[in-house]
């Protein structure tokens, strides 16, 4: 299962990256769009309806003439829902000279849209698979600094919980709970293992459970479950 989490934030990664490179060449697509284009005036005549499994878009149909008088009519590739323009609506068109029929309405989402869209979907997939890779590299550098300078103490036991937060494949993995009374502050603390992806209760035989603690900070803590079986 560990695996399977390490492909998904690389995955992630990668469709993050991919995207928001996707994101920069619409934008740039566009940006060289409008240093060449000509504008002419046009009428939308019609709205296309497109439908998938739970969506229904609108796309306006669009006629006018270009430079030499030639009518032109072409399909925008932005469509909204409800439809942001209405049949007989003039509108304002640009065009490359040599290719009229690649014709858009001069739009911010006509012109921006596709950009916008596939680039906050890129930074969202960056994000998680970002923030994945951050945490797990913060987790690991944390647990070896424990391990090496940490104080070990013995926690009571107090049972094993699923992890309902965090979930792969339709799983929750498990955790062990133990706490401890601070000898000097008398404070309860709470200790929670690392995700585990097989249930460890049989496999506890003892009422205490080793924890590494920062000595000034017990929140800063790694709970010790060498003694489990590996999950193979």
């Amino acid at each position: 299962m560990n695996r399977k989490i390490s492909i998904i934030k690389y995955v992630f990664s990668v469709i993050g990256i991919a995207m928001l490179v996707g994101a920069s060449l619409l934008y740039n697509n566009t940006s060289d769009f409008l240093t060449r284009a000509v504008s002419a005036q046009g009428q939308v005549v019609d709205l296309v309806l497109s439908r998938s499994s739970d969506t229904t878009t609108y796309y306006p149909v669009v006629v006018f003439r270009d430079a030499s008088g030639r009518q032109v009519e072409f399909k925008s590739n932005s469509g909204t829902n409800p439809p942001s323009y209405t049949r007989g609506e003039r509108v304002e068109v640009l065009y490359e000279p040599g290719e009229p029929e690649a014709a858009r309405i001069n739009g911010f989402f006509s012109l921006w849209g596709a950009a916008i869209i596939v680039g906050g979907l890129g930074l969202v997939f960056g994000l998680v698979g970002f923030g994945m890779t951050v945490y797990g590299l913060l987790h690991q550098r944390g647990k070896a600094f424990l391990q090496k300078h940490g104080v070990r103490i013995l926690t009571a036991f107090q049972g094993v919980e699923l992890n309902t937060g965090f979930e792969v494949n339709g799983r929750n993995p498990y955790r062990i709970v133990a706490q401890w009374q601070h000898p000097e502050t008398g404070n309860i603390h709470r200790f929670v293992s690392d995700n585990l992806w097989f249930d460890p209760s049989d496999y506890i035989t003892s009422d205490t459970v080793p924890v590494l603690i920062d000595e000034s900070n017990p929140k800063k803590y790694w709970m010790d479950t060498s003694f489990l079986p590996k999950l193979a």
